[in-house]
């Protein structure tokens, strides 16, 4: 299979993870919005078979097998039990409404290329061009934690947003050192856990998910 097509494949992975962080900005459904997390996952690590398919960096391989078994299965069903448990569904409130944050979004997106463009023409890597699309990526999981209430989509969009940063370390530089990978990995693993019980704690406290409520512990 020729570079070019490989390149073309690649950046139609990275356009998919775009409209699945712009479909995750939109969603209010929580459910709806751990099925596009695991989505998100399954193709940044489909995109890192393929980087490492066409640079033969064996060690990308690895690296969407931990994507797989991390992002795909085990983060997904924690999230589900967590939200089994607390049983909620829906993220009703939320702290920008869905037009204005799509209207947000769009503008984020557009200060992402642009900012990426001087960076990518220094680049010869396979596809260096789909820098703007990771740092979009990054930037629109941001603005999902910053226009949301509840702790659960906040948790989602910060496991998003490195969804993106692990996308531009592997189609800009194919990738980083197999022991910073564990290590990140590990640290996303124990940070989605200590979310959780944080999120139980804030539930048997006040009743509800909502992060605005940690404000009256400043009033005490």
């Amino acid at each position: 299979m020729s570079s070019s097509i490989l390149t073309q494949l690649v950046n139609l992975l990275g356009a998919v993870l775009l409209m699945l962080a712009f479909a995750m900005i939109s969603q209010r459904r929580i459910l709806t919005l751990i099925h596009l997390f695991t989505m998100q996952g399954a193709t940044l690590a489909l995109a890192t078979a393929v980087v490492g398919y066409a640079t033969d960096q064996h060690h990308l391989y690895l690296s969407a097998g931990l994507t797989v078994v991390l992002k795909v299965l085990l983060i997904p069903y924690l999230l589900h039990r967590v939200i089994d448990r607390l049983d909620i569904r829906w993220d009703v409130e939320t702290l920008i409404n869905i037009p204005t944050t799509m209207l947000i979004g769009i503008g984020v997106v557009i200060f992402a290329f642009n900012l990426a463009i001087p960076i990518s023409q220094l680049s010869s890597a396979l596809a260096s061009g789909t820098l703007g699309i990771a740092l979009a990526c990054v930037l629109l999981s941001f603005l999902m934690m910053i226009a949301r209430a509840k702790a659960v989509p906040q948790v989602i969009g910060f496991l998003a947003m490195e969804n993106g940063l692990f996308f531009a370390a592997t189609s800009a530089t194919y990738g980083m050192p197999m022991v910073v990978e564990l290590g990140i990995a590990l640290d996303v693993l124990i940070g989605v856990l200590i979310l959780g019980v944080f999120m139980f704690q804030i539930r048997e406290q006040f009743d509800s998910l909502d992060i605005r409520h940690l404000e009256k512990l400043k009033e005490d």
